[in-house]
């Protein structure tokens, strides 16, 4: 194999890879990039078995083959090389690729590429395009929710669902809940339902371009493969019962109030500087008022006010500084509507524009 593309592309494409190769595998090959290339065409792929990316290149092709190089290594060599264009030529009997970009050289050892697995293709049981946009902006609402608690493998995904005109994300880690409903254009011929790994679709966010019009889903009984142009990714789709997260709505709320976003949100980081070693953030509302303070021992304190729609007796209701900032930070309405009940129960944030957007938090315990 012999192939010369762009240093910058190159660059570009290995920063991509190199996060979805795997770290911990005892595989050699899969913390590698798989370099393949035929008559006129250069792809790139990377993998962990559980995700996988693969990438075309623009390029010449000398001689068709296909190499696995480690994917850190290869990073840091190309983001070391200068403008222009690298050449990569594999060496048969060294078992070495020559990297050459103007008067650098490097030669950098094969890992076996018969352990390379063959990626997941597309096509399957459910095939949907979807609006790329509105896809990626619903990922964004309620991905930070989905836990990174690998113990509880349900709880590390986003519960995907779409058919008509609708489409819904679902992620919670059992102490805050997110839910998006995103309405479409243009109704859907098909509809699926699956649990994606958060990962997975927070990757597929950072690959979409500008430009990027529609998005290719396709489902099959364990996998999804996202197609956005030429690049596809594929991943497992993580098994078990998704929780109910109906239920874990209250049907009814004692306090609803309207907030501006912005004002909350501005106050909620300023006081979160000092809750730290697991200190809440307290909200107390009175007649007109809501006072917004947190105390950390050894650390120091603060409070600060927000004109607010409360009426009735007293309320004082903490909450992890980290997750409430987490949820105003996700709606993108101008206002939101903040619903509780009592200090024990569960408080939800609320899209005040309609957008389908809603945040459920549930509380800390608050001692005197």
């Amino acid at each position: 194999m012999k192939i010369t593309a762009s240093t910058s592309e190159l660059l570009h494409h290995l920063q991509t890879l190199a996060r979805v190769a795997s770290t911990r595998s005892a595989i050699q090959a899969l913390s590698g990039v798989k370099i393949a290339a035929a008559e006129g065409s250069i792809e790139l792929q990377a993998t962990d078995t559980d995700l996988s990316i693969r990438m075309p290149m623009n390029g010449t092709v000398d001689k068709p083959g296909a190499v696995v190089l480690p994917a850190r290594l290869l990073l840091e060599v190309v983001r070391q090389l200068g403008a222009g264009e690298v050449t990569l030529e594999l060496r048969g009997e060294e078992q070495d690729v020559e990297v050459q970009s103007g008067t650098a050289q490097y030669h950098l050892r094969t890992l076996r590429l018969e352990d390379f697995p063959e990626l997941p293709e597309s096509g399957g049981d459910t095939q949907i395009a979807m609006p790329a946009e509105a896809f990626v902006e619903t990922i964004a609402r309620v991905s930070r929710s989905a836990s990174r608690d690998e113990t509880r493998p349900i709880l590390t995904g986003v519960l995907v669902s779409a058919s008509g005109k609708e489409l819904r994300m679902v992620a919670t880690d059992s102490y805050r809940l997110s839910v998006k409903e995103t309405a479409l254009d243009n109704e859907l011929k098909e509809s699926f339902e699956a649990n994606v790994p958060a990962r997975a679709l927070e990757e597929l966010a950072r690959l979409l371009e500008p430009e990027t019009e529609t998005i290719t889903i396709s489902v099959k009984s364990n996998q999804i493969v996202f197609e956005i142009g030429n690049v596809a990714l594929s991943s497992r789709l993580i098994d078990g019962q998704f929780p109910n997260y109906q239920q874990l709505l209250p049907d009814a709320f004692e306090h609803e109030l309207t907030i501006s976003t912005e004002e909350f949100l501005t106050v909620a980081r300023r006081i979160a500087l000092m809750a730290q070693k697991n200190a809440p953030l307290r909200l107390g509302f009175t007649d007109g008022e809501l006072t917004l303070s947190a105390q950390t021992p050894d650390v120091g304190e603060a409070k600060d006010t927000l004109p607010v729609p409360f009426a009735g007796e007293p309320l004082e209701i903490g909450f992890n500084p980290e997750f409430l900032v987490a949820g105003l930070e996700s709606t993108t309405s101008d206002d939101v509507i903040l619903k509780l009940i009592n200090p024990l129960r569960p408080g939800l944030i609320v899209a005040a524009d309609g957008s389908g957007f809603l945040y459920l938090i549930m509380p800390i315990r608050l001692n005197a």
